[in-house]
């Protein structure tokens, strides 16, 4: 750690036992946002919806001057403005996105950081250029073995000063399941700031810290990439204290499921009210191992279950499905589950994954739900 640095750039930890949200965490949370839960009705998240998480700042970016560098390991070096990527032949891919922090507040005990609920998500269509496609024309040598992406946006994080840096192996970068992009837009129109404009990373099926926003550098290495975000972010570690374990690294989403929440809310608790009766339930599921296969709801708290009805599946195979189901409502207090399973056996757990960072937390969604006397 830089000893300049220590004052403003502490160490990570977990939260003590009671110990409340910090300012320091409202700010994170104040900067950025998650998906609201009523908009999984969106199979395409609008961009103004989507989840944004943004580790420093939004770079000042113009896409007149904007230029990506294709080098390291390569026979020929590559310079690409937005012109030269736009001649290639696109490539739309419908995907979702989750924060690999996602449930990470709903911990406990709470590591400290952004602290999200199960919001940070969202779904869009990329265009951009495969990434094999560019490291095809700018030829792989022999030794490559990872592609470090370099992004504009620069900052400090536990006593680093840094660019926001992440690797993929070569053979993702540049295999075709996933087909990783370098992408320029979003939903069809051009990247808002705040989703990397004007050209990010996308990585299908992985969490959302390898879809590095503001590319300007990709580098072929003959070693494995020991950076920030890379080795000591993004790891899971089962210790809380132990500065010496090293971790797995965080790559692939979790299988998730998401309902949306029935009736309407209470302003502060956000606890549902909802009428005796019929009661349609509804949600999305997804999960970046394999498809997802089954979808489960309980209206008890997880003591009973029953299977959802899952639409048929479309071709996208990156991107959440819809599911949907019906409960009938009687008066009383109540708590909404839902779980997934994909098509490898991988199912969420009804007790936390607790790690050190928070990440991959599937834990089941709960939703408490009062439902209303007849006639009240």
């Amino acid at each position: 750690m830089d000893r300049d640095l220590t004052a403003v750039s502490l160490p990570g930890r977990v939260a003590g036992p009671g110990e409340g949200i910090s300012p320091e965490e409202l700010a994170l949370a104040a900067r950025n946002h998650g998906m609201p839960l009523e908009a999984l009705r969106y199979g395409l998240t609008p961009p103004g919806l989507h989840y944004v998480l943004v580790h420093y700042d939004i770079p000042a970016t113009e896409a007149s001057d904007w230029r990506i560098g294709v080098g390291g390991l390569v026979r020929t070096p590559l310079r690409l403005d937005l012109a030269d990527l736009r001649s290639y032949p696109s490539v739309t891919v419908r995907v979702t996105m989750e924060c690999a922090g996602n449930g990470r507040a709903l911990l406990s005990p709470r590591p400290v950081s952004q602290p999200w609920l199960v919001e940070a998500v969202g779904t869009a269509e990329w265009t951009g250029v495969p990434l094999r496609v560019l490291l095809r024309e700018a030829g792989v040598e022999p030794g490559a073995v990872e592609a470090v992406f370099t992004g504009a946006d620069h900052g400090v994080e536990r006593g680093v000063e840094q660019d926001y840096r992440r690797s993929l192996p070569l053979d993702v970068a540049t295999g075709d399941d996933p087909e990783v992009l370098v992408a320029y837009a979003m939903n069809g129109g051009p990247l808002p700031p705040q989703h990397g404009r004007p050209v990010r990373l996308v990585v299908p099926g992985w969490y959302g810290m390898a879809h590095v926003k503001w590319l300007c550098d990709i580098s072929l290495t003959d070693t494995p990439f020991t950076g920030y975000q890379q080795s000591v972010a993004y790891r899971y570690r089962q210790s809380a204290d132990d500065p010496g374990d090293p971790g797995d690294p965080v790559t692939r989403i979790a299988p998730r499921a998401l309902m949306i929440p029935p009736g309407f809310p209470d302003f502060m608790s956000r606890t549902r009210v909802v009428r005796p009766g019929r009661t349609g339930l509804e949600g999305r599921a997804w999960s970046g191992h394999a498809p997802v296969a089954r979808v489960e709801v309980s209206t008890d708290d997880g003591r009973t279950w029953h299977d959802a009805a899952l639409d048929v599946p479309e071709d996208h195979r990156w991107a959440w499905r819809h599911w949907h189901t019906a409960w009938t409502a009687t008066p009383g207090s109540h708590v909404l589950v839902a779980r997934a399973t994909d098509a490898e056996g991988r199912t969420q757990p009804l007790d936390q994954p607790w790690n050190r960072g928070g990440f991959g937390n599937n834990l089941v969604q709960r939703i408490p739900v009062l439902c209303l006397p007849d006639g009240a």
